[in-house]
């Protein structure tokens, strides 16, 4: 009876955990898809877009690793979590009574002190709950795939029924929604063992690690180029928000089987060698990207996101987990999102809109370059490796 009461807690406990990743993921479908478009509704220009782009990540480069080192501190996570969601919902609310590209940047600094760290820490009790199962965290992970697929689809509705400039309140409905099902998640404190800030310096100056993260820099930055400016792209070749909402949904919905096989039959496969060919694949996604000019093959091209970002991802964050230490697992976790959103999205944001001003052309071709050279750099440092 006992037995069956602990597993039926376990259930439980995996459930919301299922239920909050879902629910994280629809607030960065519409940040990521929609929070541009509506910036294009109200006025702002490419530049003036890319700039919102750029300061904000460079303000989450000190708060994804301010909150990591938090919640390793005081082993907790989901007190941290609830935080940032109450600090995302102020700062929207506050966005509602703006459209001043001034102080729209400034709100936009703050969000993202709020909003970045959300997605690390998610990866990171997933990531607890799912060892202490002795299962892979993609099992959980795969629901925030499906959160962003459901919500491109239903949100690009809404928003063409009635309007883009909606789009913030609708982030208040996402994250009051995300804040209850949080409430009810299980803590975990991470690693018993304490952490120590020269034992983290130590990790950092290791060569795999510096070199992993110089890759994973080019890649992030032309990820980055497509995923701030995929709306005003698709904008600039008379998709409405409908057809947005079909674009994002395609990307994430291709990345749930990706998943699927890779944590079912990817743990004896290398990493370097898979993040390899997810790079080339980024590289081959944005050169098709530059080629064509209905919106309609767009729809068609991110499905290529199932090759480049649904391997890369699964790949970099079992690497991550590999290299760093178990005591410093959240912060390991926050210092990839640094490199991946945050640094990458400060250089795509600031080149990014003027890339944009030239032509599309030229701000794909600039996405295939940095992705081959990633790839290059992956596969060199694991035959590198391989002969040493």
């Amino acid at each position: 009876m006992l037995f069956s009461k602990k597993t039926a807690i376990r259930v439980q406990d995996y459930n919301i955990l299922r239920m909050y990743v879902f629910s994280l993921y629809t607030i960065i479908s519409l940040v990521a898809g929609f929070f541009p478009l509506y910036f294009s509704v109200i006025g702002f220009s490419n530049v003036q877009i890319g700039f919102i782009y750029s300061i904000g990540p460079l303000v989450s480069i000190f708060s994804n690793l301010l909150w990591g080192i938090i919640s390793d501190k005081y082993r907790t996570i989901k007190k941290v979590l609830l935080i940032l969601l109450i600090g995302q919902l102020i700062m929207t609310l506050l966005l509602t009574q703006t459209t001043s590209f001034a102080v729209i940047c400034v709100m936009m600094i703050l969000f993202n002190f709020f909003y970045f760290p959300l997605n690390p820490l998610a990866d990171t009790l997933a990531i607890m709950t799912m060892q202490e199962r002795g299962k892979n965290f993609m099992t959980v992970r795969i629901f925030g795939s499906l959160g962003f697929a459901v919500s491109s689809l239903v949100i690009g509705f809404i928003l063409k029924q009635n309007g883009a400039h909606i789009t913030l309140w609708v982030c208040l409905i996402l994250t009051g929604m995300a804040m209850i099902i949080a409430l009810f998640l299980t803590d975990k404190s991470g690693s018993v063992k304490k952490m120590e800030f020269g034992g983290l310096l130590e990790v950092l100056k290791k060569r795999e690690v510096i070199w992993f993260f110089i890759f994973v820099l080019f890649v992030a930055v032309a990820h980055r180029f497509n995923d701030a400016f995929l709306s005003p792209v698709l904008r600039q070749m008379g998709a409405n928000e409908n057809t947005v909402g079909w674009a994002l949904a395609a990307s994430s919905i291709s990345e749930m089987p990706v998943f699927f096989l890779l944590s079912r039959y990817g743990s004896n496969l290398k990493e370097l060698p898979l993040l390899a060919i997810a790079s080339f694949m980024y590289g081959i996604r944005f050169l098709l990207m530059s080629l064509v000019t209905d919106p309609t093959w767009v729809i068609a091209i991110q499905a290529m996101h199932s090759v480049s970002f649904g391997i890369y991802y699964f790949t970099a964050i079992r690497y991550v987990t590999q290299i760093i230490p178990e005591e410093y697992r959240a912060t390991g976790l926050a210092l990839f999102t640094i490199v991946w959103s945050s640094i990458a999205g400060l250089i795509s944001g600031t080149l990014g809109g003027s890339l944009l001003d030239i032509n599309k052309e030229v701000f794909y071709m600039m996405a295939m370059a940095l992705a081959f050279i990633g790839s290059i750099g992956f596969m060199t440092r694991h035959l590198v490796s391989k002969n040493a």
